[in-house]
């Protein structure tokens, strides 16, 4: 297995679904996918921007962590299983991804523009508005509008990722899979040293124009994506009657909540983001906040910061641009069993250990190698884990199922951290609930090994409910 995997690149045809690729065809579709996810990636750094706009603006962190996390989190449970279905169904000349990704990058861009200008808007609404209503004040005026810019940004941009990630598995062969996405997460953390080394510490003084000039590019690279690569051609949908919303939740929840082995890999997901989540969105406070008022804290400028973070992704970069072969040769699962080990023992290690910038800067170095080792076996699990026929509901389902969580958990680290006064205890809780993600993604491999493992695993179906039909005679 190991040699057939290692000569994949000297072939010169590659199949998937209905496309036949050269290897010169492979990689021009390669470098527009990966082109586009640079763009993507740039503008996916603006929202942590937010907790800093609205904490100038005087909100809670629990306040902070619903708008920033909790909120998206609810739009995805609620359209998310909708995007899904509606792509996986949707027949067009264009295919049945990239309409929507055409239609969802200008709203995308108009609210991205709102956010990056919430500041003098919200001050020309307070000065219109409080000669009628007085008792309204500009901070109230300011969160709400970067709210409501965040809501509308976060129902759109749904829409991009999610398709996106569906797109990857309809034209890159499951054989290079691995080989992608670890470039696909190269590029993703270039795109992070960029706008955390360059842009991230001047945000305070230039926010509109760090939020437009993120925005116009990220447009530029999705028009391209959609204008150069193409879909194939793609089965007529299995035909259903119309259903109300009642029996499609009904219809969507059997398909995908009754197999035990996707709610496992779904749990796993789920415990993995309520870990990361609220770090990412809460550790600049960690590093920022003056010691006066928060003496675990360590007093850094918002400058260096950045800085650290953008270093932070160069093992990254690195471990992206190595790890996609072995991911090829050994299998997802087994290389996510390593990193979510190492990134519980990061966790703690971080809440015991940091106290000051260069023992942040040292953690980050070693933190972001191991994160970067876990995110590119999870993206690269779900083109082998998941049935093709129904990618994006499959894949729209793990979505729902963590944001469920992710709901409630930067809202509750959020009131944590009100009330003990301390973030450090963001480390504890990060490496409470990845301890948890661990123990699942244990389980999915031993029952991955159950269902076939390398020699004979075909995904279950819906109605297979322990997920133990589909076993390959071979394997037993």
């Amino acid at each position: 297995m190991s040699s057939q995997k290692e000569s994949i690149w000297r072939s010169n045809s590659f199949r998937v679904g209905t496309l036949t690729y050269t290897r010169s065809a492979l990689l021009t579709v390669m470098f527009w996918m990966l082109w586009a996810d640079l763009c993507l990636q740039l503008m996916e750094q603006l929202p942590s921007i937010i907790p800093l706009q609205l904490k100038w603006m005087g909100a809670s962190d629990a306040l902070i962590g619903f708008i920033k996390d909790s909120l998206q989190a609810i739009l995805t449970v609620i359209f998310v299983p909708v995007i899904g279905v509606m792509s996986d169904r949707h027949r067009g000349p264009m295919g049945r991804r990239r309409p929507f990704l055409l239609w969802s990058t200008i709203p995308v861009c108009l609210f991205l523009f709102l956010l990056g200008f919430a500041d003098p808007v919200a001050r020309l609404l307070h000065a219109t508005l409080s000669p009628v209503f007085g008792w309204v004040s500009l901070p109230a005026i300011g969160i709400t509008l970067i709210g409501i810019a965040a809501a509308g940004f976060f129902f759109f941009n749904n829409y991009v990722i999610q398709v996106y990630q569906y797109l990857i598995a309809d034209v890159v062969p499951k054989e290079v899979m691995g080989s992608f996405v670890g470039l696909y997460r190269a590029v993703g953390a270039l795109a992070g040293f960029v706008f955390n080394r360059w842009i991230f510490g001047s945000v305070e003084g230039h926010v509109g124009r760090v939020y437009a000039g993120c925005a116009l590019l990220y447009a530029a690279g999705f028009f391209l994506l959609v204008w150069r690569v193409k879909e194939g051609e793609y089965p007529p949908p299995e035909a259903v009657e119309r259903l109300g919303p009642v029996a499609f939740v009904r219809r969507y929840a059997r398909d995908c909540f009754t197999n035990i082995f996707y709610l496992k890999i779904f749990s796993a997901s789920l415990f993995y983001w309520a870990a990361t989540v609220p770090l990412l969105t809460f550790v600049v406070f960690f590093a920022t906040s003056p010691q006066s008022i928060h003496a675990t804290s360590l007093g850094m400028t918002l400058d260096a910061f950045g800085k650290v973070k953008a270093w932070g992704m160069v093992p990254a970069f690195i471990v992206f641009l190595v790890s996609g072969p072995i991911i090829d040769r050994c299998h997802p699962l087994r290389v996510m069993l390593v990193g979510i080990i190492g990134s519980v023992a990061a966790f703690f290690i971080g809440f015991l250990w940091i106290d000051t910038p260069e023992r942040f800067l040292i953690w980050m170095l070693v933190s972001s190698g191991i994160g970067a080792l876990y995110s590119l076996a999870y993206l690269a699990m779900f083109p082998v884990l998941l049935p093709r026929e129904k990618y994006g509901q499959f894949f729209s389902a793990n979505q729902l199922f963590f944001s469920v969580g992710l709901v409630v958990a930067p809202f509750l680290c959020g009131q944590l951290l009100d009330f003990v006064k301390d973030y450090r205890v963001l480390f504890l809780w990060s490496g409470v609930c990845a301890s948890i993600s661990a123990a699942f993604t244990l389980s999915v491999f031993h029952h991955w090994k159950q269902l076939g493992g390398d020699a004979g695993y075909v995904p279950p179906m819906p109605g297979d409910k322990g997920g133990l039909k589909r076993i390959s005679p071979a394997s037993t």
